[in-house]
């Protein structure tokens, strides 16, 4: 562990990484429903300057995991062509798709949710990150979070991500591994990585955790 780093060296790391998606280094923050990627891609995307795309935007209830023609479709391709991607995001109480937005390419793009790691999405990424949280552990914060009423969304919703995980993992072939601390985040290599070493963010990057 190196103390004393900040979330700024990871973004300056991923900012000069090798363009994956045409102009565009397209970074995936993958881990369990409830695991703090959101929080964590928000602290990210502020350091990077970078957008980020959620995939809950993109799934659907009926197709929770069924979402990557859609995002090859509206998003990827048009970015890697150095187009903008035009994409309507999925409202989850009125249960339909809504407005159209638009999504310009730009130097990094965060894609953060679960599956963001999945085999057909790997080869576009320039980095792999994964939200070291246990499963048992997030599924409980995310069902704190949303309270008794979605517990029968978080039921279904559990069932759907083992079998999506069961299929095509995603911790096995991260690049990086991202752990809450008291602090913050550390970060170390994960199975794909071939070199590297552990990093902690403290002290002005504390965070309580989410």
């Amino acid at each position: 562990m190196e103390p004393h780093q900040s979330l700024e060296s990871l973004a300056r790391e991923l900012a000069a990484l090798p363009p994956s998606l045409g102009p565009v280094r397209l970074i995936g923050i993958d881990g369990h429903a409830g695991s703090g990627k959101s929080t964590f891609a928000g602290r990210l995307a502020e350091a990077l300057g970078a957008p980020v795309l959620h995939l809950d935007d993109v799934a659907t209830h009926e197709e929770p995991f069924g979402w990557e023609e859609r995002l090859r479709a509206q998003v990827l391709e048009p970015l890697a062509a150095g187009r903008p991607a035009h994409w309507a995001p999925y409202d989850w109480v009125e249960r339909r798709f809504g407005p159209e937005r638009v999504l310009e390419p730009a130097p990094v793009l965060l894609v953060e949710g679960v599956g963001a790691g999945r085999a057909a999405l790997r080869p576009r990424l320039a980095r792999l990150l994964w939200m070291e949280t246990p499963r048992e552990e997030s599924w409980q914060r995310g069902r704190n979070r949303d309270g008794h009423e979605l517990s029968d969304f978080w039921d279904g919703w559990e069932r759907a991500e083992r079998t999506h995980f069961s299929n095509d993992p995603s911790r096995p072939f991260a690049d990086t591994l991202v752990r809450q601390s008291g602090t913050g985040y550390e970060w170390s290599s994960g199975a794909r990585a071939t070199a590297g070493t552990s990093a902690s963010i403290t002290g002005s990057n504390e965070l309580p955790r989410a």
